[in-house]
C-alpha cells in the first residue's frame, strides 16, 4: 500500500490532505494534484510512504518506509526526490 501526505508549513509541519493507493503512480498522481491545488505562497511539501501490511498482524513502524519526498519549485511544478533507504 502507498499513503500520500502533504505537510503544510507554518512554524511547524502541519497534516493536510492525505491517502492511500494500491498503486505508487497513482499516489504520485494524487499528492501532485492536492500540492498543485494548495495557494501559490503556501510552504507545503508531501511525501510517499510504502507500507507492508500483514494479515492479522496490527500496522508498525518497521513496516513503513517513505520512498518519495515532493516539493513545488516556483514554477508551479511538483518535484519529486527518491529517499535513500
Amino acid at each position: 500500500m502507498f499513503e500520500w501526505e502533504v505537510f503544510l508549513t507554518a512554524g511547524t509541519d502541519r497534516l493536510g490532505p492525505c491517502g492511500t493507493s494500491s498503486w505508487q503512480a497513482s499516489s504520485m498522481d494524487a499528492l501532485r494534484m492536492a500540492l498543485r491545488k494548495l495557494a501559490p505562497n503556501t510552504d507545503a511539501w508531501g511525501r510517499i510512504t510504502h507500507r507492508v501490511y500483514d494479515f492479522g498482524l496490527l500496522p508498525d513502524d518497521w513496516s513503513r518506509r517513505v520512498i518519495f519526498r515532493a516539493t513545488v519549485d516556483p514554477a508551479g511544478s511538483v518535484r519529486f526526490k527518491r529517499v535513500a533507504s
